[in-house]
């Protein structure tokens, strides 16, 4: 397994600036999760640690060595791709061994280190099919089986959920969690989807148009989310962004009101405020409670989603805005009624305007 440490790595096609001087550390053993919406870079940013794509500049080092220019097999790296990348002519033991197959390893070496990899991935019973006898969940199997007998330093991942239904991710980011364990590998995962990144990351990267918005681990960003990206990009359903007025500023707490919340004081996290300022408080959905007495915040139900164990309620405040509570019980709210809400103080977080 090894360390892999990335410093002020840049990537540009031409004019275009595409990853902008990224610093990070993964540690061995760790798992990595890279974020971010379409576009921002993490894929690209995947493809540079597996030799797929030149550094424009910077140093990438895998364990002891610097790796810039080395080809993708010799930098202890494998990669399992979002279309799966299996040879539909091959069985899946031929497909699991490919890469063996090509080193040149002896039918000995290829049949212990396949039936290690179908033992671990629970696959013995499909090594003689064909990859259109299997589903979605199984191709994806033999991609990491192929992966696993290459016994590689880090294992990348692109995606690798992606093109798998609901019920199927759960079962195999499950897995892949497991695998993770199992295993003890440096592995690096690039996702879109924030449920994977915090149930499967040791540290996540959030990235935003190829810069680095916020390192650390999945709780950490998600209670102290460093900016306002951050902070509305992690979480289901997003955070709630509420224009306030800075009222007043008292050592490292801010009084903050608007027309649909009574004056409430929260800690200003080290940001800078000023009194008349307009701000932007952060509230987490799933940190709102309905009051039947008085309440912070006041409007009326704009919709009503059961979801069984949680109740998803839209509310359109006084002041017209739109928020959105994430209740932790089956509630019934008629279309239009109006509601008291409540949160706690603590768990507020206070922005900037950007």
């Amino acid at each position: 397994m090894a360390r892999i440490s990335l410093k002020d790595v840049r990537k540009s096609y031409g004019t275009a600036h595409v990853i902008k001087g990224v610093d990070i550390d993964i540690e061995d053993g760790e798992f990595c999760v890279f974020v971010g919406p379409s576009g921002c870079g993490k894929s690209t940013l995947l493809r540079m640690i597996a030799g797929l794509e030149d550094i424009t500049s910077g140093t990438l080092e895998i364990g002891d060595r610097t790796v810039n220019d080395l080809p993708p097999a010799q930098r202890g790296v494998a990669m399992v791709f979002q279309s799966y990348a299996i040879f539909p002519h091959m069985t899946v033991r031929e497909n699991v061994a490919f890469g063996l197959t090509i080193a040149g390893a002896s039918k000995a070496e290829k049949d212990a280190k396949v039936a290690e990899a179908a033992r671990i991935l629970q696959m013995e019973h499909l090594l003689d099919r064909r990859p259109s006898q299997l589903s979605g969940g199984q191709r994806q199997r033999v991609a990491i089986g192929r992966a696993i007998v290459r016994k590689p330093q880090v294992f990348l991942f692109d995606e690798p959920l992606s093109n798998l239904d609901a019920a199927l991710r759960m079962d195999m980011r499950m897995e892949i969690g497991k695998l993770h364990n199992q295993l003890g590998a440096t592995m690096i995962y690039v996702t879109h989807d924030q449920v994977e990144a915090m149930t499967l990351a040791d540290k996540i990267v959030v990235l935003k148009d190829g810069q680095v918005m916020q390192v650390g681990a999945p709780m950490d960003l998600y209670h102290n989310p460093a900016n306002l990206f951050v902070a509305g990009f992690l979480g289901a359903p997003s955070m709630n962004f509420l224009k306030v007025t800075v009222q007043g500023i008292d050592g490292g707490r801010a009084l903050v009101s608007n027309g649909a919340l009574d004056p409430v004081e929260v800690a200003t996290a080290g940001r800078s405020f000023r009194a008349g300022e307009t701000a932007l408080l952060g509230l987490r959905p799933q940190y709102l409670t309905v009051s039947e007495g008085p309440g912070q915040l006041h409007g009326q139900v704009a919709l009503t989603e059961r979801l069984g164990a949680e109740t998803v309620v839209e509310i359109t405040l006084k002041d017209a805005s739109p928020l959105i509570a994430a209740l932790a019980h089956d509630a019934v709210f008629p279309l239009g009624a109006m509601v008291n809400l409540n949160f706690d103080p603590a768990r507020a977080h206070l922005f900037p305007m950007e």
